[in-house]
């Protein structure tokens, strides 16, 4: 169990944290949510001891171990795989490095004997006996096969070692779990294997995250920041979203109920208060009328962006023809054979084991690269709006968000310019900061706003969601359901895809998988399964 007493963290004037009190108990996982730039890693570095607080303690169950999830990538270079992950015990990795050094020596002494025997003790104390291949099968279920076990980190690639970071958080049934951004870089499968050994782990999980599906599978409570709070409450972050708008909702029509009470007590006052019949009454009145409090409803630190696409023109039947196209690189094939007829109204949701895959087929229909073979056309009505994963090369020039912005608009009038930045936060001196010092969620905004300004029928999103805080994704959620015109979209948020996608292309080493459903019937669906086999040279697993 973790208890937080009284904490205090404040940055200058700026206060994060104010008296902080809660208990973590075991059996649960947290949710920790909150705008961006709320504190949610900083709290999280603080039950972690990464950095302490100006007052108020952390307090641990004696005896328990806290394991957490590293956002260093480079911290395990120079180390193999497997002793990464062991590393995850720290007390684990230590008895094991210095037996090996103990029955190393040339000398070994009788002193040496009693420490070994006193580590092999502890060793199998700690289940050591199976710790390689607990290790093993942790990496197995998050896609680092066998042949990379021994290889070092620094060899590896940049997802493979979140993978293997996870796996290092994960090992050894820790008692206490922290986890900031656990399903970045991986794929749906990996997504909902996570899903599940949480949804089985009896101990204490914290997690941070800005994927609902993965909060409202994982979270038995939510802990939301805001005012420099902390407010826990029982149940996912769907029923927490719910019972927030609820409760704002309640309030902002119980104070509208005393507000036109309080109109008519004045009136009265008002008209009778120099009445000598009416006076009494419109005494009793004045009291009544200061006794009437209004509930302050304080501005939360949640701005919800208004994201808006208008079409400006309606697209004609036809909309876009992919024939044959295929296109490979010096690590082998990204798409083979990929034949889309896309109709009007369609929202096709892209995915792939290779993410590379979706975003070179986007990058060759934005004639940003050329296929290998293969043609494509879009219809003569079509207008089409590119937003991509990758949007550093956008941010290169010393702009302003104005000048960025005005360079991408017909209309070059400030005021029209700065309404479409406003829909995106962006307002007063924020609009004068430069483009080259903006982060990666207020890069993505630029890009919406750019995206907004275009007025297309189709829109072509890769990862739109990237950076973005949950308030942002869910105005985009909401905008992207309502669109009248075409989306193609490759999104790692499940809820997202869920919700919007009426159509699967699924990119694969073979080609290509097209089925007419939601994401879930995909998933779920028993021919889709054989066939991903099929392509994927794998064997179908048992229901």
């Amino acid at each position: 169990m973790i208890t937080v007493s009284n904490v205090t963290l404040q940055y200058g004037k700026r206060v994060l944290f104010d008296e902080v009190n809660l208990k973590f108990t075991p059996g649960n996982c947290y949710g920790i949510i909150g705008a961006n730039g709320a504190g949610k890693s900083t709290f999280m570095k603080i039950l972690s001891g990464e950095i302490e607080a100006n007052r108020g303690q952390i307090d641990i169950t004696p005896g328990q171990r806290m394991s957490v999830l590293k956002q260093n990538h480079f911290e395990f270079d120079e180390f193999s795989v497997m002793d990464a992950v062991i590393m995850g015990n720290k007390k684990l990795h230590t008895i094991i490095k210095e037996k090996e050094i103990i029955y190393a020596k040339p000398d070994f002494s009788e002193a040496d004997g009693i420490r070994a025997s006193e580590l092999e003790a502890e060793f199998g104390e700690m289940n050591g006996w199976n710790a390689e291949s607990d290790a093993a099968q942790l990496l197995g279920s998050l896609g680092i096969g066998e042949g990379l076990h021994q290889r070092l980190m620094k060899d590896l690639t940049g997802k493979e070692k979140v993978r293997v970071l996870l796996a290092q958080a994960l090992f050894g049934n820790p008692d206490i779990l922290l986890m900031d951004e656990p399903t970045n870089d991986l794929d749906a499968e990996t997504i909902n294997w996570l899903e599940d050994f949480l949804a089985d782990f009896e101990n204490t999980v914290i997690v941070i995250s800005h994927d609902r599906h993965f909060l409202d599978a994982v979270c038995t409570n939510i802990c939301d920041i805001d005012f420099g709070k902390i407010s826990t409450y029982s149940g996912n972050y769907s029923f927490w979203y719910e019972m927030s708008q609820l409760k704002l909702k309640q309030r902002s029509d119980a104070n509208k109920k005393v507000e036109d009470k309080r109109g008519e007590l004045q009136e009265f006052i008002t008209r009778f208060s120099a009445n000598a019949s009416k006076s009494r009454q419109a005494t009793s009145r004045k009291k009544l009328l200061e006794k009437l409090t209004v509930d302050d409803i304080p501005a939360s630190t949640r701005k919800y962006p208004a994201i808006i696409f208008k079409q400006e023109r309606e697209a004609g039947d036809q909309i876009l023809h992919v024939e044959n196209i295929c296109k490979s690189n010096e690590e082998g094939v990204l798409l083979k054979g990929i034949n889309i007829n896309v109709r009007k109204g369609d929202k096709i949701a892209f995915i792939s084991r290779n993410q590379l895959s979706i975003t070179t087929l986007f990058q060759i229909l934005n004639e940003e690269e050329k296929a290998d073979k293969g043609t494509y056309l879009f219809g003569t009505t079509i207008t089409k709006a590119y937003m991509p994963n990758e949007n550093h090369k956008y941010f290169t020039g010393d702009n302003n968000l104005i000048d960025w912005l005005r360079q991408y608009s017909v209309n070059k009038d400030e005021t029209f310019i700065r309404g479409f930045l406003g829909k995106m936060l962006f307002t007063g001196e924020e609009t004068l900061k430069s483009s080259t010092v903006l982060s990666g969620g207020e890069k993505v905004r630029c890009m919406l706003s750019k995206t907004m300004l275009l007025s297309a029928n189709l829109l072509m999103l890769d990862e739109p969601t990237n950076h973005l805080d949950l308030e942002a994704i869910i105005s985009l959620n909401n905008e992207m359901k309502d669109f009248k015109g075409t989306i193609l979209f490759t999104s790692h948020d499940h809820q997202l895809v869920q919700t919007i996608a009426n159509r699967i292309i699924e990119i694969t080493p073979k080609g290509m998988i097209d089925k007419v459903c939601t994401y879930d019937e995909y998933l779920e669906s028993e021919d889709v399964k054989r066939t991903r086999a099929e392509h994927y040279g794998e064997k179908v697993k048992a229901a």
